[in-house]
This record gives C-alpha cells, sequence and structure tokens, in this order.
C-alpha cells in the first residue's frame, strides 16, 4: 500500500510564512499612523465643543435679557461673556475642556501635548454682532 502524506511540507509552511511577513509590512504602516489621526478627532472634537458651548452660552444670555458683558450660569457654572459670547477663560468653563494629554491655556488655546502645530484657537467676539471664531490647525497632529 502506498502511505498517503498528510498536511504541508516544510517548504510550504515557510512559503506561507514569507506570504504572511509580505503581507504585514505593507499593512503595518496603515496602523502605524493611528495615533496622528487619533489626536486629529481630539482636535476637532474640542473645536466642536467649543463652538456649541459659544452658541448655547450665547442663546442662554439672550433668553435671560442679559447685558453682553454680564456673566451667565450653565449646569452651576458661571461663564464670563464678552460681546454676548463667552471669554477666553469661560469659554473653556463652558465647553467643559479637560485631558491630560491636553494643554489648555486660558488664551483660548488648546494644544495636543509635545504636537505645538495640533491646536484649536478660540477668538473672543470683537463685537456683539460678530461671532467668535474657532480655528483648528491639523496639520502637525
Amino acid at each position: 500500500m502506498k502511505n498517503q502524506q498528510s498536511g504541508f511540507t516544510l517548504i510550504e509552511l515557510i512559503i506561507v510564512i514569507v506570504i504572511l511577513g509580505i503581507l504585514a509590512a505593507f499593512a503595518l504602516p496603515r496602523f502605524a499612523d493611528l495615533s496622528g489621526d487619533a489626536r486629529r478627532a481630539t482636535i476637532d472634537g474640542v473645536a466642536g465643543s467649543m463652538r456649541s458651548a459659544s452658541a448655547i452660552a450665547h442663546s442662554a444670555q439672550l433668553a435671560a435679557g442679559a447685558g453682553p458683558d454680564d456673566a451667565v450660569t450653565l449646569e452651576g457654572e458661571v461663564i464670563p461673556m464678552v460681546n454676548g459670547y463667552p471669554s477666553l477663560d469661560g469659554i473653556m468653563t463652558a465647553a467643559q475642556i479637560s485631558g491630560e494629554s491636553l494643554d489648555i491655556s486660558k488664551a483660548g488655546t488648546v494644544t495636543i501635548e509635545g504636537k505645538a502645530s495640533c491646536n484649536v484657537v478660540y477668538k473672543q467676539a470683537t463685537t456683539t454682532t460678530t461671532a467668535p471664531t474657532v480655528t483648528v490647525a491639523s496639520s502637525g497632529c
């Protein structure tokens, strides 16, 4: 009788391992840059929080009939206002921005630690007819 071979030979096993290694080498760069994508998503989230908090605080001030520089209270927190919108200090409180990887400045700038060109800058309203601006710089994330 003939002996029937079952399983793989050593050469076939080595070829499969080499092919898997080549595929992994092509896939690795795609997964290696996920931290940059995560930092960009964090900065975009912070910018969205600032825009939303600014609009909510402005709406609360209008609903209360307060003056353009009168503070408003949101969820028990006093938000300083300038020209009807949160001040530089107030936006951080209103947007409830915090995090251990964020460098939060009281001047309205939030930066990812160690990445100076990955930040969000809030510029407060200069008049009662113009809304504040939120600028995102994510090229260095």
